[in-house]
């Protein structure tokens, strides 16, 4: 069964679009400022109204409450937010210490201000506040739009070792051509109002 099913979803006069995601597929999607690509990823975390469908593993959004689908279906936006003084205060309990090498920290990052973040540190750190939920989709708008190239790896080496333990749907908006290319799978641009495949991955 399809992990992720969208089926004639209308957003913000956007659509109405049909997308299947499978277990473990990456999907990218790009397009022109405006296209409406960050507007669909909130559509899909039930963030903004929408009409239409939207299933996980077969179950309907309203299945569940909306903070309990956006623990499964999450949405990494492209700016992050952050309310606490510490970094530590936005985790629940404590991290693997692998996941924490991976982005680049060690465990002292727990105790930073967040006013010592960089944009590129808050990235990382929102990447590994949101996996620490387990979701099932993951939604991320330009997840490495604000780092250089050795993190911007790294991120990517996370999000497909997760999904390759996991079994995670990615839907993964980029700009990158050449990052397109590396994760695979079915590439879509979306354009005045229609979602069209660019590129057939070998799942599709």
């Amino acid at each position: 069964m399809p992990k992720l099913t969208v089926k004639g979803l209308v957003y913000h006069h956007f659509g109405p679009f049909d997308l299947i995601i499978e277990e473990g597929e990456t999907v990218s999607l790009s397009g022109s400022s405006g296209a409406g690509k960050s507007l669909l990823l909130r559509a899909l975390a039930d963030i903004d109204p929408h009409d239409g469908e939207v299933l996980l593993n077969g179950e309907f959004c309203q299945s569940w409450s909306a903070p309990e689908w956006r623990r499964r279906v999450a949405l990494l936006p492209a700016e992050s937010q952050w309310w606490h003084d510490t970094v530590g205060e936005h985790f629940q309990g404590s991290l693997a210490q692998e996941m924490l090498m991976a982005m680049g920290f060690d465990g002292n990052v727990m105790s930073w201000s967040i006013t010592r973040l960089s944009s590129g540190e808050k990235q990382r750190l929102a990447i590994l506040r949101l996996l620490q939920n387990k979701p099932k989709v993951l939604l991320l708008d330009e997840p490495t739009a604000n780092l250089d190239p050795e993190n911007s790896k790294r991120v990517e080496n996370l999000f497909l070792n997760y999904q390759h333990k996991h079994g995670t749907a990615i839907l993964w908006v980029t700009h990158d051509f050449e990052q397109g290319r590396r994760l695979g799978g079915r590439h879509y641009r979306i354009e005045n109002g229609r979602l069209d495949l660019v590129v057939s991955g070998d799942k599709a």
